[in-house]
C-alpha cells in the first residue's frame, strides 16, 4: 500500500484573470485547490499601479519580495519595502477600508 503525503507541491498555479497589468498567480486558495480556507498567490503589478479602497472579509497578508508598496488601511498610510510584511486582520465586515499603490522604482519618496 502506497502511504499518503502529507505535503501538496503546487507546482501550476491558478493565473487570475486581470486587465489592470498585473499578474496574480494563486498557489493555493478556492480557484487553485477548492480551499477556502486560505490563500497564497504571488502578484506582480507595474509601477504605479493602484487599485480602489475595499473591505476584505478575511485576514490578510503580505510580503514584499521586491520594490514598494504603500497601503492606506483606514486613514493610516503604511509602505513596506522588499522583505517587510504586514497581516490585516478581518475583525467584522468593513472593520477596516484598504488601498494599495505599487512602487517598483528604489528611488520612491511619498507622494
Amino acid at each position: 500500500m502506497k502511504k499518503k503525503k502529507n505535503y501538496t507541491l503546487q507546482v501550476s498555479p491558478f493565473v487570475v484573470p486581470t486587465d489592470d497589468g498585473k499578474t496574480i498567480k494563486e498557489h493555493f486558495g478556492l480557484a487553485s485547490d477548492g480551499s477556502s480556507e486560505l490563500s497564497i498567490a504571488h502578484m506582480t503589478a507595474p509601477p504605479g499601479w493602484s487599485e480602489p479602497f475595499q473591505t476584505p472579509e478575511f485576514d490578510e497578508y503580505t510580503f514584499i519580495i521586491k520594490g514598494k508598496k504603500q497601503f492606506i488601511i483606514n486613514d493610516e498610510t503604511i509602505v513596506l519595502e522588499a522583505g517587510q510584511s504586514n497581516r490585516r486582520r478581518f475583525q467584522s465586515p468593513r472593520s477596516f477600508a484598504l488601498r494599495f499603490r505599487l512602487y517598483i522604482s528604489n528611488d520612491w519618496h511619498g507622494q
